[in-house]
């Protein structure tokens, strides 16, 4: 049914997008492919939002499964290749526990919008695009690249810097000599 399909696209969309997302992130760095998919999480919202068909409607179903796609696979990647040793695994904790809140108050939207007389999915899926600012200003004003990824690329330097500013404190030979073996 279309509707099966409308929900479907998305998973399709994230399923076509893992399979190379990887790939391109060694390619083109963590950073900028965690900005295109906060992009792609944003004008998915607002695509869903104004569709005026089916088919624009499935097409911001498929950005969003890019959008997924990429974060499900490089936010994980990311954490643990700035992340202190010690609290590694903490903190890769936090997508799954994000992602189960998320659709734990989509849940509670969704029952909140069946109470209404007339509720609206445009509103609901517009909703999308709220966090997604968030993610892009915090992708593009916080988030260094991967120091990982600068040693993987010969950027030693700006690995340095940016181990240092993520450690707080100068002496990061240590940890910068083991990122050559990554």
């Amino acid at each position: 049914t279309v509707e099966g399909l409308i929900v479907a696209m998305s998973l399709i969309g994230a399923v076509l997008v893992t399979t190379f997302a990887g790939g391109v992130a060694d390619w083109l760095g963590r950073r900028p492919m965690l900005i295109v998919s906060s992009v792609l999480y944003f004008v998915s919202g607002l695509v869903m939002f104004w569709s005026p068909n089916v088919y624009v409607l499935l097409l911001g179903r498929l950005l969003d499964g890019f959008g997924v796609g990429l974060a499900v696979t490089l936010v994980p990647i990311y954490i643990s290749e700035t992340s202190p040793p010690e609290i590694r695994g903490l903190l890769n904790t936090l997508p799954q526990f994000c992602g189960s809140l998320g659709m734990f108050l989509s849940y509670c939207m969704v029952f909140g919008m069946s109470l209404m007389s007339s509720p609206s999915w445009r509103l609901m899926l517009v909703v999308l695009s709220i966090p997604s600012i968030a993610y892009f200003a915090v992708a593009v004003l916080y988030l260094p690249e991967s120091p990982r990824w600068l040693v993987s690329k010969g950027r030693m330097i700006e690995a340095k810097q940016v181990l240092q500013r993520l450690r707080g404190r100068e002496d990061v030979a240590g940890e910068l000599v083991l990122g050559v073996h990554y």
